[in-house]
Protein backbone atom coordinates (compact mmCIF):
# COMPACT_ATOMS: atom_id res chain seq x y z
CA UNK A 1 0.00 0.00 0.00
CA UNK A 2 1.39 3.43 -1.01
CA UNK A 3 2.14 5.70 1.78
CA UNK A 4 -0.86 8.38 0.59
CA UNK A 5 -3.47 5.28 1.13
CA UNK A 6 -1.97 4.68 4.12
CA UNK A 7 -2.17 8.14 5.35
CA UNK A 8 -5.91 8.25 4.45
CA UNK A 9 -6.71 4.62 6.48
CA UNK A 10 -5.45 6.67 9.41
CA UNK A 11 -7.30 9.25 9.10
CA UNK A 12 -10.36 7.50 8.77
CA UNK A 13 -9.42 5.27 11.90
CA UNK A 14 -8.80 7.82 13.73
CA UNK A 15 -12.14 9.69 13.35
CA UNK A 16 -14.29 6.85 13.91
CA UNK A 17 -12.52 6.17 17.09
CA UNK A 18 -12.82 9.71 18.11
CA UNK A 19 -16.51 9.36 17.22
CA UNK A 20 -16.52 6.09 19.52
CA UNK A 21 -14.65 7.10 22.10
CA UNK A 22 -17.36 10.43 22.56
CA UNK A 23 -19.87 8.08 22.31
CA UNK A 24 -18.72 5.47 25.33
CA UNK A 25 -18.42 8.66 27.42
CA UNK A 26 -21.59 10.03 26.97
CA UNK A 27 -20.63 12.93 24.70
CA UNK A 28 -21.87 14.35 21.72
CA UNK A 29 -19.71 13.49 18.59
CA UNK A 30 -18.82 16.14 16.59
CA UNK A 31 -17.45 16.22 12.97
CA UNK A 32 -15.70 19.35 11.59
CA UNK A 33 -16.30 20.35 8.00
CA UNK A 34 -14.39 23.42 6.16
CA UNK A 35 -17.32 25.08 4.57
CA UNK A 36 -16.96 25.28 1.19
CA UNK A 37 -18.62 28.33 -0.71
CA UNK A 38 -17.03 31.74 -2.45
CA UNK A 39 -17.66 33.65 0.94
CA UNK A 40 -14.96 31.65 2.63
CA UNK A 41 -12.43 31.22 -0.34
CA UNK A 42 -9.62 33.99 -1.08
CA UNK A 43 -6.59 34.06 -3.43
CA UNK A 44 -3.28 33.91 -2.34
CA UNK A 45 -0.84 34.88 -4.93
CA UNK A 46 2.38 32.80 -3.09
CA UNK A 47 0.63 29.28 -3.45
CA UNK A 48 -0.81 30.14 -6.73
CA UNK A 49 -4.66 28.71 -6.41
CA UNK A 50 -8.07 29.95 -4.58
CA UNK A 51 -7.89 28.53 -0.95
CA UNK A 52 -10.27 28.04 2.31
CA UNK A 53 -10.43 30.77 4.05
CA UNK A 54 -11.00 28.83 7.41
CA UNK A 55 -14.77 28.64 8.26
CA UNK A 56 -15.76 25.52 9.44
CA UNK A 57 -18.84 23.74 10.48
CA UNK A 58 -19.85 21.67 12.85
CA UNK A 59 -21.77 18.36 12.67
CA UNK A 60 -23.11 17.13 15.74
CA UNK A 61 -25.02 14.00 15.79
CA UNK A 62 -28.29 14.64 17.03
CA UNK A 63 -31.72 13.11 16.54
CA UNK A 64 -31.98 15.54 13.16
CA UNK A 65 -28.42 14.84 12.15
CA UNK A 66 -28.39 11.11 12.77
CA UNK A 67 -29.14 9.75 9.32
CA UNK A 68 -26.71 12.15 7.76
CA UNK A 69 -24.35 11.22 10.31
CA UNK A 70 -24.49 7.87 10.13
CA UNK A 71 -24.12 8.12 5.99
CA UNK A 72 -21.01 9.76 6.18
CA UNK A 73 -19.51 6.81 8.64
CA UNK A 74 -20.74 4.33 6.62
CA UNK A 75 -19.14 6.04 3.47
CA UNK A 76 -16.06 6.54 5.37
CA UNK A 77 -15.94 2.54 6.11
CA UNK A 78 -16.95 1.93 2.31
CA UNK A 79 -13.59 4.26 1.62
CA UNK A 80 -11.77 1.77 4.44
CA UNK A 81 -12.76 -1.53 2.85
CA UNK A 82 -11.46 -0.21 -1.27
CA UNK A 83 -8.39 0.83 0.49
CA UNK A 84 -7.79 -2.27 2.24
CA UNK A 85 -8.23 -4.18 -0.46
CA UNK A 86 -6.64 -1.94 -3.25
CA UNK A 87 -10.30 -1.96 -4.98
CA UNK A 88 -12.46 1.54 -6.24
CA UNK A 89 -16.24 2.14 -6.75
CA UNK A 90 -17.39 4.52 -8.87
CA UNK A 91 -19.47 7.59 -7.59
CA UNK A 92 -22.41 6.04 -8.79
CA UNK A 93 -21.39 2.34 -7.81
CA UNK A 94 -21.04 3.94 -3.67
CA UNK A 95 -24.70 5.30 -4.15
CA UNK A 96 -26.21 1.87 -5.35
CA UNK A 97 -23.93 0.19 -2.15
CA UNK A 98 -25.92 2.59 -0.07
CA UNK A 99 -29.01 0.60 -0.62
CA UNK A 100 -27.54 -2.18 1.75
CA UNK A 101 -27.52 0.57 4.54
CA UNK A 102 -30.92 -0.13 5.32
CA UNK A 103 -32.17 3.22 6.52
CA UNK A 104 -29.06 5.16 5.95
CA UNK A 105 -29.58 4.47 2.19
CA UNK A 106 -29.37 7.66 -0.05
CA UNK A 107 -32.41 8.22 -1.73
CA UNK A 108 -30.41 10.42 -4.79
CA UNK A 109 -26.80 10.18 -5.71
CA UNK A 110 -26.51 14.16 -5.05
CA UNK A 111 -26.71 12.98 -1.62
CA UNK A 112 -24.09 10.41 -1.93
CA UNK A 113 -21.96 12.77 -3.85
CA UNK A 114 -22.22 15.50 -1.24
CA UNK A 115 -21.00 13.52 1.56
CA UNK A 116 -18.38 12.29 -0.37
CA UNK A 117 -17.30 16.10 -0.50
CA UNK A 118 -17.69 16.10 3.17
CA UNK A 119 -15.35 13.69 3.65
CA UNK A 120 -12.89 15.18 1.05
CA UNK A 121 -13.09 18.42 3.17
CA UNK A 122 -12.82 16.82 6.66
CA UNK A 123 -9.74 14.52 5.67
CA UNK A 124 -8.06 16.98 3.29
CA UNK A 125 -7.75 14.15 0.60
CA UNK A 126 -9.03 13.88 -2.76
CA UNK A 127 -11.72 11.49 -3.42
CA UNK A 128 -9.63 9.28 -5.82
CA UNK A 129 -7.05 8.64 -2.73
CA UNK A 130 -10.33 7.70 -0.60
CA UNK A 131 -10.93 5.28 -4.05
CA UNK A 132 -14.17 6.33 -5.20
CA UNK A 133 -13.38 7.66 -8.89
CA UNK A 134 -15.67 9.12 -11.39
CA UNK A 135 -17.50 8.20 -14.44
CA UNK A 136 -16.29 10.08 -16.94
CA UNK A 137 -12.29 10.30 -18.42
CA UNK A 138 -9.93 12.17 -18.59
CA UNK A 139 -8.89 13.76 -21.76
CA UNK A 140 -6.38 12.99 -24.50
CA UNK A 141 -2.46 12.82 -24.91
CA UNK A 142 -0.10 12.98 -27.70
CA UNK A 143 3.52 13.84 -27.55
CA UNK A 144 7.04 13.12 -26.34
CA UNK A 145 5.41 11.37 -23.20
CA UNK A 146 5.93 7.76 -22.03
CA UNK A 147 3.14 6.77 -18.84
CA UNK A 148 3.77 4.15 -16.78
CA UNK A 149 1.30 2.00 -15.73
CA UNK A 150 0.12 -1.53 -14.44
CA UNK A 151 -1.67 -3.93 -15.95
CA UNK A 152 -4.73 -5.93 -13.61
CA UNK A 153 -2.22 -8.09 -12.39
CA UNK A 154 0.27 -5.46 -11.37
CA UNK A 155 2.60 -5.79 -14.22
CA UNK A 156 3.82 -3.10 -15.08
CA UNK A 157 3.64 -1.47 -18.38
CA UNK A 158 5.04 1.71 -20.46
CA UNK A 159 2.47 3.62 -22.75
CA UNK A 160 4.51 5.85 -25.36
CA UNK A 161 1.89 8.77 -26.39
CA UNK A 162 4.11 9.24 -29.75
CA UNK A 163 2.98 5.99 -30.73
CA UNK A 164 -1.12 6.19 -31.54
CA UNK A 165 -0.61 6.82 -35.06
CA UNK A 166 -3.61 9.28 -36.02
CA UNK A 167 -4.89 8.84 -32.66
CA UNK A 168 -4.20 9.70 -28.65
CA UNK A 169 -3.67 7.95 -25.33
CA UNK A 170 -6.59 8.54 -23.49
CA UNK A 171 -6.13 10.12 -19.65
CA UNK A 172 -7.93 6.98 -17.39
CA UNK A 173 -10.24 7.77 -14.57
CA UNK A 174 -7.44 7.18 -11.59
CA UNK A 175 -4.64 8.90 -12.45
CA UNK A 176 -2.72 8.43 -8.77
CA UNK A 177 -0.85 5.67 -9.54
CA UNK A 178 1.09 6.38 -12.81
CA UNK A 179 4.62 7.58 -13.15
CA UNK A 180 5.83 9.10 -16.21
CA UNK A 181 9.24 9.87 -18.43
CA UNK A 182 9.87 13.15 -20.69
CA UNK A 183 12.00 15.17 -21.89
CA UNK A 184 9.65 17.78 -23.20
CA UNK A 185 9.90 21.35 -23.25
CA UNK A 186 6.34 22.41 -22.66
CA UNK A 187 2.84 21.43 -22.23
CA UNK A 188 0.15 23.06 -24.26
CA UNK A 189 -3.50 22.16 -22.93
CA UNK A 190 -5.95 22.79 -25.79
CA UNK A 191 -9.62 23.29 -24.94
CA UNK A 192 -11.35 21.63 -28.42
CA UNK A 193 -11.00 18.08 -30.00
CA UNK A 194 -11.18 19.94 -33.09
CA UNK A 195 -7.65 22.29 -32.41
CA UNK A 196 -5.88 18.92 -31.04
CA UNK A 197 -6.74 17.06 -33.97
CA UNK A 198 -5.27 19.91 -35.51
CA UNK A 199 -2.42 20.19 -34.25
CA UNK A 200 -2.05 16.77 -33.83
CA UNK A 201 -2.29 15.87 -38.01
CA UNK A 202 0.21 18.44 -38.13
CA UNK A 203 2.81 16.32 -36.03
CA UNK A 204 2.71 19.72 -33.57
CA UNK A 205 4.28 17.75 -30.90
CA UNK A 206 7.21 16.43 -32.46
CA UNK A 207 8.39 19.98 -34.58
CA UNK A 208 8.07 21.37 -31.07
CA UNK A 209 9.08 18.65 -28.30
CA UNK A 210 6.02 19.29 -26.54
CA UNK A 211 3.27 16.93 -24.84
CA UNK A 212 -0.51 17.69 -26.00
CA UNK A 213 -3.35 17.58 -23.85
CA UNK A 214 -6.87 17.77 -25.50
CA UNK A 215 -9.01 18.89 -22.63
CA UNK A 216 -12.26 18.33 -23.86
CA UNK A 217 -14.03 21.52 -22.96
CA UNK A 218 -14.04 22.04 -19.04
CA UNK A 219 -11.15 19.77 -17.90
CA UNK A 220 -12.11 16.50 -15.62
CA UNK A 221 -10.42 15.86 -12.32
CA UNK A 222 -8.48 13.61 -13.65
CA UNK A 223 -7.19 15.56 -16.59
CA UNK A 224 -6.35 18.72 -14.19
CA UNK A 225 -4.50 16.27 -12.04
CA UNK A 226 -2.68 14.43 -14.62
CA UNK A 227 -1.67 17.88 -15.64
CA UNK A 228 -1.26 19.14 -12.51
CA UNK A 229 1.29 15.78 -11.57
CA UNK A 230 3.53 16.57 -14.63
CA UNK A 231 4.15 19.94 -13.90
CA UNK A 232 5.44 18.80 -10.70
CA UNK A 233 7.57 16.33 -12.10
CA UNK A 234 9.22 17.87 -15.00
CA UNK A 235 8.95 21.03 -14.20
CA UNK A 236 7.87 22.51 -17.15
CA UNK A 237 5.70 25.07 -18.82
CA UNK A 238 1.68 24.29 -19.12
CA UNK A 239 0.26 26.84 -21.75
CA UNK A 240 -3.57 27.09 -22.46
CA UNK A 241 -5.02 27.43 -25.81
CA UNK A 242 -9.07 28.17 -25.32
CA UNK A 243 -11.72 29.60 -27.25
CA UNK A 244 -11.62 33.63 -27.07
CA UNK A 245 -14.73 33.94 -24.30
CA UNK A 246 -16.03 34.37 -20.57
CA UNK A 247 -16.20 30.23 -20.69
CA UNK A 248 -13.00 29.74 -22.11
CA UNK A 249 -11.54 31.97 -19.99
CA UNK A 250 -12.63 31.32 -16.21
CA UNK A 251 -14.52 27.66 -16.64
CA UNK A 252 -11.49 26.58 -18.59
CA UNK A 253 -8.72 28.54 -17.93
CA UNK A 254 -9.17 29.66 -14.44
CA UNK A 255 -10.18 26.39 -13.11
CA UNK A 256 -7.58 24.77 -14.86
CA UNK A 257 -5.01 27.59 -13.01
CA UNK A 258 -6.12 28.58 -9.92
CA UNK A 259 -9.54 25.89 -9.30
CA UNK A 260 -12.63 26.96 -8.47
CA UNK A 261 -14.58 28.55 -5.47
CA UNK A 262 -16.80 25.20 -4.78
CA UNK A 263 -13.92 23.06 -4.91
CA UNK A 264 -11.43 25.04 -3.03
CA UNK A 265 -10.75 22.15 -0.47
CA UNK A 266 -9.36 20.14 -3.06
CA UNK A 267 -7.11 23.25 -5.39
CA UNK A 268 -4.10 22.14 -3.97
CA UNK A 269 -4.15 18.90 -5.88
CA UNK A 270 -6.17 19.75 -9.17
CA UNK A 271 -5.00 23.09 -9.92
CA UNK A 272 -1.99 24.20 -11.98
CA UNK A 273 -0.49 27.57 -10.39
CA UNK A 274 2.26 27.32 -13.19
CA UNK A 275 -0.13 27.53 -16.10
CA UNK A 276 -0.21 31.09 -18.79
CA UNK A 277 -2.42 31.77 -20.74
CA UNK A 278 -1.61 31.79 -24.40
CA UNK A 279 -5.03 32.82 -26.37
CA UNK A 280 -7.35 33.20 -27.56
CA UNK A 281 -7.15 36.83 -26.40
CA UNK A 282 -9.04 40.08 -27.13
CA UNK A 283 -5.89 41.46 -28.96
CA UNK A 284 -5.60 37.95 -31.05
CA UNK A 285 -9.23 39.26 -32.55
CA UNK A 286 -7.41 42.82 -33.64
CA UNK A 287 -3.63 41.40 -34.69
CA UNK A 288 -5.14 38.79 -36.83
CA UNK A 289 -8.38 40.00 -38.05
CA UNK A 290 -10.36 36.77 -36.82
CA UNK A 291 -14.34 36.43 -37.31
CA UNK A 292 -16.02 36.80 -34.38
CA UNK A 293 -19.61 36.49 -32.90
CA UNK A 294 -21.58 38.69 -30.56
CA UNK A 295 -21.19 37.91 -26.53
CA UNK A 296 -24.40 36.66 -25.63
CA UNK A 297 -26.02 37.56 -22.64
CA UNK A 298 -24.98 34.85 -20.71
CA UNK A 299 -21.28 35.83 -21.75
CA UNK A 300 -21.43 39.32 -20.50
CA UNK A 301 -22.94 38.44 -17.18
CA UNK A 302 -20.13 35.82 -17.01
CA UNK A 303 -17.45 38.62 -17.51
CA UNK A 304 -19.51 41.14 -15.33
CA UNK A 305 -19.36 38.64 -12.43
CA UNK A 306 -15.69 37.91 -13.10
CA UNK A 307 -14.79 41.39 -12.26
CA UNK A 308 -16.81 41.89 -9.65
CA UNK A 309 -16.59 38.34 -7.41
CA UNK A 310 -13.47 36.74 -8.63
CA UNK A 311 -10.75 37.26 -6.67
CA UNK A 312 -8.31 36.04 -9.50
CA UNK A 313 -9.48 38.85 -11.72
CA UNK A 314 -9.48 40.88 -9.02
CA UNK A 315 -5.97 40.25 -8.14
CA UNK A 316 -4.67 40.21 -11.93
CA UNK A 317 -4.97 43.66 -13.97
CA UNK A 318 -4.08 42.57 -16.97
CA UNK A 319 -7.19 40.34 -16.68
CA UNK A 320 -9.39 42.92 -15.87
CA UNK A 321 -7.80 44.80 -18.78
CA UNK A 322 -8.45 41.93 -21.27
CA UNK A 323 -11.85 41.42 -20.09
CA UNK A 324 -12.85 45.11 -20.62
CA UNK A 325 -11.70 45.37 -24.19
CA UNK A 326 -13.49 42.19 -24.49
CA UNK A 327 -17.12 43.64 -23.27
CA UNK A 328 -16.06 46.88 -25.30
CA UNK A 329 -15.49 45.10 -28.90
CA UNK A 330 -18.66 43.11 -27.36
CA UNK A 331 -17.83 39.92 -29.29
CA UNK A 332 -16.66 36.43 -28.65
CA UNK A 333 -14.11 34.15 -30.85
CA UNK A 334 -13.47 30.50 -31.38
CA UNK A 335 -9.83 28.67 -31.64
CA UNK A 336 -11.09 27.57 -35.27
CA UNK A 337 -11.57 31.41 -36.62
CA UNK A 338 -7.64 31.27 -37.33
CA UNK A 339 -8.79 28.78 -40.41
CA UNK A 340 -9.81 31.86 -41.92
CA UNK A 341 -6.25 32.15 -42.77
CA UNK A 342 -5.72 28.86 -43.83
CA UNK A 343 -5.49 25.34 -41.83
CA UNK A 344 -2.26 25.55 -40.93
CA UNK A 345 -1.78 28.61 -40.28
CA UNK A 346 -2.07 27.88 -36.04
CA UNK A 347 1.29 25.68 -36.40
CA UNK A 348 3.07 27.62 -38.73
CA UNK A 349 2.11 31.47 -37.80
CA UNK A 350 -0.02 31.83 -34.85
CA UNK A 351 1.89 29.40 -32.30
CA UNK A 352 5.20 30.26 -33.38
CA UNK A 353 4.76 33.70 -33.01
CA UNK A 354 2.90 33.71 -29.74
CA UNK A 355 5.95 31.57 -28.25
CA UNK A 356 8.09 33.63 -29.10
CA UNK A 357 6.51 36.30 -26.57
CA UNK A 358 5.50 34.24 -23.71
CA UNK A 359 6.54 36.75 -20.93
CA UNK A 360 3.77 38.89 -22.36
CA UNK A 361 1.41 35.99 -21.80
CA UNK A 362 -2.15 36.50 -19.53
CA UNK A 363 -1.25 35.51 -15.86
Amino acid sequence: MVRRQVNVLKKIEDSAQDVYDKIDRHRKPKMKIPVRSLSNVMYRPKTGYLELKGGIKERTLTVNTVKTFAQTLKMMSLSKELIEKDDMATKREAYYISKNWAEAAFKEQPESDTVMEDIEAMFGTIREQLRFVPEEKGGEIAGRLIVVDHDSKGKKIEIDCNRFGSGAYSIPIDVENLDFRSRAKFILAIETAGMFQRLHKYSYWDQNNCIMISLGGVPTRACRRFIRRLSDKFKIPVYAFVDGDPYGYFNIYRTLKVGSGNAAHLNRFFCVPQARFLGVTPQDVIDYKLPTHPLKEVDIKRAKDALKNDPFVQHHKPWQKAINQMLKAGVRVEQQAFAKHGLDFVVKEYLPTKLKTVKNFLP
